[in-house]
């Protein structure tokens, strides 16, 4: 029996290989691909994970773009947490992802401001649109459009609210939203329209104040997790936590909302 075992992990393995698909080698902590948006969250959620299973996951944090093109070059994550259901929708349609996935939270945009700045945390942009006018607004904050969901949202607000052209010469693009923010914190922005979930973590939330964006504004940011075909158990049993009632009450705590759930 334990020939026959091994026979058969052997297929599989050159089968995979065959395809172009990496194999998790046995024991091998899985590397999760994590948009930046959700960094304070997962931070908790993986400590909990670890203590209710003892069991570990490899935490990488980036644009859900950037890692969405990494994965189709064979980068070796085993579980996807986008800040765009349509990436991991490509994924799918390419034959990498085991399924189309779900939907794990909906993400909000802010109007971050440092403290000290000039420009107030008004989050129907009055005050950013008059400081473009008399001056105070220099360098503004975003995300890039093209790698990160939120940048992408902040570009439909701005251009919705007529800000786009004016705003032209003065953005200050992070790569993903995590740069964003350092670069409204940082005193050398003005302020930003950033993650909500990423204003509210304490050492943020010191440096300055924010204002949610109505939401209706931008199109939804409906944030998407998926398995690889090369997940193993461990990525596995870290993806049915992130659908536990436990992680959900976490999502929340993080400033996300729940689809089907009150908001």
């Amino acid at each position: 029996m334990a020939l026959l075992a091994r026979l058969r992990s052997l297929a599989l393995t050159m089968a995979l290989a065959v395809a172009g698909l990496a194999v998790p080698a046995a024991g091998q902590t899985p590397q999760i691909a994590v948009a930046a948006s959700v960094k304070p969250a997962m931070d908790e959620l993986a400590a909990a994970f670890r203590q209710a299973t003892g069991q570990e996951v490899s935490v990488v944090y980036g644009a859900s773009g950037n890692f969405t093109r990494q994965i189709r070059q064979g980068a070796p994550f085993q579980l996807f947490l986008s800040a765009d259901e349509g990436f991991i929708f490509q994924l799918a349609d390419a034959g990498l992802a085991a399924d189309r996935g779900e939907v794990y939270a909906e993400g909000r945009l802010v109007l971050f401001v440092p403290n000290g700045s000039p420009l107030k945390a008004d989050g129907a942009l009055t005050d950013l649109r008059a400081g473009l006018v008399d001056g105070r607004v220099t360098r503004f904050a975003i995300a890039s459009p093209e790698h990160a969901p939120y940048g992408r949202a902040a570009e439909q607000v701005l251009k919705g609210q007529g800000l786009w052209e004016p705003l032209q010469g003065r953005l200050a693009i992070g790569e993903d939203i995590a740069q964003a923010v350092r670069f409204a914190t940082s005193g050398s922005a003005q302020g930003g329209l950033v993650a909500h979930s990423l204003v509210l973590a304490p050492q943020v939330r010191a440096l300055g104040s924010f204002a949610l964006v109505p939401a209706d504004w931008h199109l939804p940011l409906r944030q998407r997790m998926a398995l690889m075909k090369t997940a193993g158990p461990v990525a596995r049993d870290f993806h049915a936590y992130l659908r536990s009632p436990e992680a959900r009450v976490i999502f929340r705590r993080h400033g996300f909302l729940i689809v089907g759930e009150e908001s």
